[in-house]
Formats: C-alpha cells, sequence, structure tokens
C-alpha cells in the first residue's frame, strides 16, 4: 500500500485525475480496450470533471460502477445518474458505459444478465473505491447480510447486498474483481475518515472490508 497525502482536496482531485488519465493511457498503449470503475456518491465528481476533458481513445475504455443503488436513473439517489452527469460528458462521453441496473424489482432478478454484461471487461484496469466510516467499500458494508459470500475467493462477479446501513438494495462487485485490478486508487477526505482508515488496518476484513483491497492500492487523502 502507498499512503498519499495533498494538502487541500483540489489538488488532490486533480493529481488522481492526471494519474488515472496517465494509467488509462498506458494500458490502451498496450491492448485494444481497457476498463475504469469508479465510485459513486459526490466525493469523486471532480474526479469525473477533470477526466471527462481528457483527451483519450474514450471509444476504447468501458466505464462501471463499483456498485450501484437498485433504484432507476430517475432518482437522484442514482451512481450511474451521476456517471452520466459528470463522466461521460465532453470526451468521455465516447466511453461505453457497462450497466450495474437492470430495471427488475429486485437486484437477484438481473443478477446473471449484468455479471453477463460485465465479464468481457474484466479484470478491471483503473480501479476508484471510496470508503465509508464504517469501513465499507463499493457495498461491501460490515454485517451484510451476504458479506461472507461476497468475500469469499469463489466469490460470483456480482452479488446483491443489504445491509441496515444502506437504504435500499444495493449491487456490488465481489472482493475478488476489486482484487483482481491492474491499478487501485482509495480517495477518502477529512479527518474523519482518515481516523477510521486507521482503525480499519487494525481489524479483520470483514469487520473492516476495506482492509481487503488495501495490499495494492494507492491511497490518497486530504482534509
Amino acid at each position: 500500500m502507498k499512503f498519499v497525502e495533498y494538502p487541500d482536496r483540489d489538488m488532490m482531485m486533480l493529481s488522481i485525475a492526471n494519474t488515472v488519465a496517465g494509467q488509462l493511457g498506458d494500458f490502451l498503449r498496450r491492448q485494444p480496450t481497457v476498463s475504469l470503475c469508479v465510485p459513486g456518491g459526490t466525493t469523486p465528481g471532480p474526479v469525473f470533471d477533470v477526466l471527462s476533458g481528457v483527451d483519450l481513445e474514450w471509444s476504447r475504455v468501458s466505464i462501471f460502477l463499483n456498485d450501484e443503488r437498485w433504484v432507476p436513473e430517475t432518482s437522484p439517489r442514482s451512481n450511474t445518474r451521476l456517471l452520466r452527469e459528470r463522466l461521460l460528458v465532453g470526451r468521455a462521453a465516447a466511453a461505453q458505459l457497462v450497466p450495474l441496473y437492470g430495471g427488475a424489482d429486485t437486484p437477484e432478478e438481473q443478477m446473471q444478465t449484468l455479471a453477463e454484461g460485465l465479464k468481457p471487461h474484466l479484470p478491471i484496469s483503473v480501479l476508484m473505491l471510496g470508503m465509508g466510516n464504517d469501513y465499507h467499500t463499493a457495498s461491501l458494508f460490515p454485517g451484510a447480510d451476504r458479506l461472507a459470500e461476497a468475500m469469499a475467493p469463489n466469490a460470483p462477479i456480482l452479488l446483491p447486498m443489504r445491509a441496515e446501513a444502506a437504504a435500499e438494495p444495493r449491487i456490488t462487485l465481489s472482493l475478488p474483481v476489486l482484487q483482481g485490478a491492474m491499478a487501485t486508487h482509495v480517495l477518502i477526505t477529512g479527518p474523519e475518515k482518515r481516523a477510521a482508515f486507521e482503525r480499519a488496518q487494525t481489524l479483520d476484513p470483514m469487520q473492516a472490508p476495506i482492509r481487503a483491497v488495501l495490499a495494492n492500492a494507492t491511497v490518497h487523502w486530504a482534509e
């Protein structure tokens, strides 16, 4: 693990965007297609804003989320909606969005179809992750109903997930998929998350799922 501390959030977001763009460019020079897997929520928004204007062969890039709330894109809680508004614009509009929502009443109904859609885009080329104060990453929440299954070495690509901390059902990439990424970046901001991150490193991964993805990650932090 590499830990990088920045003097302010603006510098952190710009640096991450530049690093991710550079890594995507390197992969594109060596292979026909690449994938970028990103978190939802508001924290990575500034990174998306910068990336969307970068001069890359976006038509050869597939983009998908770490996880998604099981809500339609019309919902303000849709992470897919955030991607369409802040990343899949400008030059990056040419990228391929791989869906993590299928329009059914429950995620279980679409799990197999969505997983099959992801398979051609694995392993992940560049992975960006966030972390909650409860040590979750993607929708790998401590205490979630299928956490043990999602953390197992033989876990499927995708799993539905329900947790007390999640307001609605989720769909999430499993731990083996996240661990298989070729480059991993974890974004955290503020003193509270810095303290949570430091505590997580002393806990079992079932208590602090973020710990399970740190071995080969670069962790970026700004106050």
